[in-house]
């Protein structure tokens, strides 16, 4: 079943209104006691992608001009080489393409967004709105590679689109460009890459239609906002009042969908209501208890249902992303372990943190190995695969080779029936198996392939019929010899 429906249309102005009005009068009615743990967690987990998603705001446009991982609102950040180990602000970045992240207010006025002619290099401009669903995605796949423009507008604008354009309308007024332009990673590719992320523009329609050259105006820097604490970690250490209040307040501006209403009758029950202050002392005590473990609980469910979330293959969790409808918990999951995931047609990550045999993949205790057949067993793609390792906490890992991943573009060692080995390990295997080693650290990891531009024809991960391979356990002495 298709999730996209749950989701279509953003609230109109005028059902938000009318379902405030239609909120009981403070205080809320009582909740029982059995439920109200349930309730409030219900009600942290649903909020968590937009709360996330404000704190990466903040913290990636608290500049005042646009460097090579922030910008101010309205403008490119255009990153110049891949993330390094110290790249903290987003989880399990990749280094395969080059990021161009953007945040947009739209409360105001839509932008034009200009690509230029990309030539055969292989690009992904997806759009999330305020709560992480992808509402539009520009890019190789849907819209080629000839120069394009767009017109990006909030929900309630009903101006007229100017000539040469196409719509793409957010159904909130924050909206999150977080472009992908493909990169082999050597200098001379690096350089052609940065000619074409420099004629990424956005222009706000007025400055647009005023026909003159537009330079964006310098950002204000909130000395109060911590730059340096992970966006995730920020987040998970609000108190559950603070959580809420913040919640409430971005909800006015990011209004839920239809298909949320039921979610907010519970919300109206914590007295949290779009737009309207949040205030726990008007609560029943046994729900300000509740809300005060709101942020231990709700963590510890998200964190639970990463193990729950997609399809269990070969030992590996197979997702598919970017639309989320009314499955709160895989959307949260998602916006805490991967924020920034694509749709499943434009990219799929499996992720592993087992063996095949179920076991925590862990390289303080063991070695691992990906086997694939042979080269037609390699991920079936029409953009590029990669297999990524991170930490335990989805974060690169600093080693003496400054490799994150093993893909298509590395060049890989077959064995002499064909097969082709990835070996995931902390210490080097021989030397005639180096080309194909993932160093690891010491402790928990986690593996995750990507796959952009899936085939859609068979073998393909979208329909099943490819699997991702194995990930078999080696002792340290084997994986020597």
């Amino acid at each position: 079943m298709r999730r996209s429906a749950l989701y279509a249309g953003a609230l109109t102005i005028g059902f938000v209104a009318e379902f405030i009005l239609a909120q009981p009068p403070n205080p809320p009615p009582r909740v029982a006691p059995q439920h109200a743990q349930q309730l409030v967690q219900d009600a942290y987990v649903f909020g968590y992608p937009l709360v996330t998603m404000e704190y990466t705001r903040r913290q990636l446009t608290n500049i005042a001009k646009a460097d090579d991982r922030h910008a101010p609102m309205g403008q490119f950040a255009n990153m110049r080489a891949y993330p390094t180990p110290d790249f903290k602000a987003v989880t399990a970045p990749n280094a395969d393409t080059l990021y161009s992240s953007a945040f947009l207010d739209l409360s105001q006025e839509p932008y034009v967004f200009e690509i230029p002619d990309m030539g055969k290099r292989y690009f992904l401009m997806p759009m999330l709105d305020g709560w992480t669903n992808v509402f539009a995605d520009p890019g190789s796949r849907t819209t080629g590679d000839k120069g394009q423009t767009f017109l990006i507008t909030g929900p309630g604008w009903s101006g007229a689109v100017p000539q040469g354009m196409k719509q793409l309308s957010s159904p909130t007024n924050l909206a999150w460009i977080i472009g992908r332009t493909y990169s082999t990673g050597t200098p001379q590719d690096y350089k052609a890459v940065h000619a074409l992320q420099d004629k990424y523009r956005l222009t706000p329609l007025s400055a647009y239609a005023a026909g003159k050259k537009y330079t964006p105006p310098p950002g204000t820097v909130d000395p109060s906002i911590d730059m340096k604490t992970p966006p995730r970690e920020q987040v998970n250490a609000l108190s559950g009042r603070d959580y809420f209040t913040l919640l409430a307040t971005l909800m006015k501006t990011n209004p839920p969908v239809n298909a949320d209403e039921p979610m907010l009758a519970k919300l109206a029950q914590l007295g949290i209501v779009p737009g309207k202050d949040f205030d726990a002392s008007k609560l029943d005590p046994q729900l300000v208890a509740a809300i005060d473990r709101a942020p231990k609980d709700g963590v510890a469910a998200i964190e639970q249902g990463i193990s729950k979330v997609g399809q269990n293959v070969n030992g590996w969790q197979v997702t598919k992303t970017g639309v989320y409808g009314t499955d709160y918990l895989f959307r949260a999951v998602i916006a805490y372990a991967g924020l920034g995931a694509n749709l499943a047609k434009d990219a799929i990550y499996p992720t592993a943190k087992t063996d095949a045999q179920g076991q925590p993949l862990d390289t303080s205790k063991h070695n691992y190995v990906i086997t694939f057949a042979n080269k037609e067993a390699l991920p079936p793609v029409k953009g590029f695969w990669s297999l990524t390792l991170y930490d335990d906490n989805f974060f690169f890992f600093k080693n003496p080779l400054d490799r994150q991943t093993l893909s298509a573009r590395d060049k890989l060692v077959a064995n002499q029936d064909g097969s082709i080995d990835l070996y995931i390990q902390n210490q080097p295997p021989p030397k005639d198996k180096q080309a194909n080693w993932l160093p690891a650290p010491k402790g928990p990891i986690v593996l995750m392939l990507r796959l952009y531009w899936p085939s859609e024809t068979p073998p393909s991960i979208l329909d099943g019929s490819w699997k991702p391979p194995e990930i078999t356990m080696q002792s340290p002495a084997q994986a020597q010899r």
